[in-house]
This record gives C-alpha cells, sequence and structure tokens, in this order.
C-alpha cells in the first residue's frame, strides 16, 4: 500500500509543548502538568508534561522501562498520580474513576489484544458502545420494548463502524478466527465504539510484519482523518513513529528528555545517546 506522507506545521505553547497548526484555535484536548508517581519511594515518573492538539497523531516513545505505559495508566486513572494534573478538554480529571475517563473520551487499547475472542466480531463492538445503552437492567430482563430499540440502534452503530473498516463481511465471524492484524482492527473499532475524543494506543505495531505495519500507518491516520480525534500512540517502531506522528516527546527514567518533530527527535543528541549509548548519529527508523 501506498502512502502519502504529509507535512505538519507544529506551533510552540507557552507550556513548551507544540501542536498541529490546525489545532491551534482550540484548547488542546489533553494537558498534562507536572505529572508524577512514586511506587514505594520509587519514581516512577517525575514532571512529565505534555499538551495534544485536537486532531493531532502523538508519539511517545522511549526506552524499554523508561515510563510510558504508566503513562498511559495515570492518564487512564489506572493509578493515581502522586503529583501534577491532567486536563481532558480542559476539565481536570482528578477526581474520575477509570470508566468515568472513559465516559469523558478516554479510549485505550493495549499491547496485548484484548477482544472477547469466543464473541461475535460484531458483539466486541457491541461491547464497546456499553456507554450508549439507554436500557435499563429491570428492560432487558422483561424485553421492554426500549430494550429492542436500544438492541437495534446499537447493531446499526456496529455495522457502520465495521463498514468503514471495510469489516462488514466478517460481523458475524468468531473474534478470535480472525487474523492478527484484523484482530487489531477490530480492537480499534471497539475503542472507537466508546466515542472518544482521544484514542491511546500501546504498541499497536507489535508483533506485525512490514506490510502488516504499513496497513496499521493507513488506519491510524484513517481514524484521525474519519473521526477527527487526537491519538497518542507507544511504539518502538521507529518507522510507524516517525512516518505518521506529528509531535513526539521521548520519556527516559520516568522523565521527558525532548519533545520535537520527527526531523528534530531523529537528531537529538540526548534521544540518540538514550536509545544507542553515544550522541553522535542518527536514530534509525
Amino acid at each position: 500500500m501506498n502512502r502519502t506522507t504529509k507535512k505538519t506545521r507544529m506551533v510552540p505553547l507557552p507550556s513548551q509543548s507544540i501542536i498541529p497548526e490546525r489545532d491551534t484555535a482550540k484548547t488542546p484536548i489533553l494537558e498534562v502538568h507536572r505529572l508524577g508517581i512514586n511506587f514505594g519511594g520509587l519514581v516512577a515518573v517525575e514532571d512529565f508534561n505534555i499538551a495534544v492538539g485536537r486532531t493531532e497523531i502523538c508519539g511517545l516513545i522511549g526506552p524499554n522501562g523508561a515510563g510510558k505505559t504508566t503513562i498511559f495508566n495515570l492518564l487512564t486513572k489506572v493509578y493515581k498520580p502522586t503529583s501534577g494534573a491532567i486536563l481532558l478538554d480542559g476539565k481536570d480529571t482528578s477526581n474520575m474513576t477509570t470508566v468515568q475517563i472513559n465516559q469523558a473520551g478516554i479510549a485505550r487499547t493495549f499491547q496485548n489484544i484484548r477482544l472477547f475472542p469466543s464473541l461475535s466480531v460484531e458483539d466486541n463492538v457491541k461491547i464497546g458502545l456499553h456507554n450508549q445503552v439507554k436500557y435499563s437492567m429491570f428492560s432487558g430482563v422483561l424485553r421492554l420494548p426500549v430494550f429492542f430499540s436500544s438492541e437495534r440502534r446499537a447493531k446499526e452503530r456496529a455495522m457502520e463502524l465495521l463498514d468503514i473498516f471495510d469489516m462488514t463481511h466478517l460481523a458475524s465471524h468468531r473474534a478470535g478466527s480472525l487474523p492478527y492484524s484484523a484482530q487489531r482492527r477490530l480492537e480499534f473499532i471497539r475503542a472507537l465504539a466508546t466515542n472518544p475524543k482521544l484514542l491511546l494506543l500501546d504498541e499497536p505495531a507489535a508483533g506485525m510484519n512490514p506490510s502488516e505495519t504499513e496497513e496499521l500507518m493507513s488506519t491510524i491516520e484513517k481514524i484521525r482523518d474519519e473521526f477527527q480525534i487526537a491519538i497518542m500512540l507507544i511504539e518502538h517502531d521507529m518507522r510507524l513513529v516517525m512516518g505518521i506522528c506529528e509531535g513526539i516527546a521521548v520519556l527516559n527514567y520516568g522523565k521527558i528528555i525532548a519533545k520535537g518533530t520527527p526531523e528534530e527527535i531523529q537528531s537529538n543528541p540526548l534521544v540518540i545517546e538514550a536509545y544507542l549509548g553515544k550522541k553522535n548519529g542518527r536514530l534509525s527508523c
């Protein structure tokens, strides 16, 4: 699949973050200020600051153990931060639970695919529509009209989402029977069913061959363009990161050591040293 890489002009903010120029008219969808967490005296993340534009594809990279997944766990309230603030669409999330964060607009996928393999493709997507369920357990048990109308709308929406990604013909297939790349795509669709403003992808290219990774890059860009949402991804595949991310933050030992465009990050000596153990050269992708 041939892809055309579009150059994006990135604009600095007062917080020293950068966002795409097209997003500067509105508040960033995510603003993180001085975020930190300690585990029994061990500092896992310290003074983490970032802003993500409303339609930005943003990369969070760094060596193994740098704290990247911990950041995702903080953003989704799996962990409670020791310090700092997280603003989602301008709103403080400090008192929100994981469920409330999802309802407020953050959806997430994981490095290891977490589908319900014995359920159908359609049912996996419908599970993602739980935020839009409008009937009570009482209505469901008694099979009242509101139950059937809600179920019909869920089915229609699930099929709409599958159609966007050319997967309607797989709706009745068991999720666990799909090829790996199709399972990853289904996981994206289920996350999108929650109607997010920000989609977090944790190593989406893990286990993929170069052809599948190329298809994944197109899928991620399609999600951003079709749904007009922000995407933040953790990834070790530098070809993917440099190919689709507009802004990149580099984490090492729980601290950001660099922020910038792909071109700036590839030639940053601190980043090169963190990855390669030397200051000279260029980060390969």
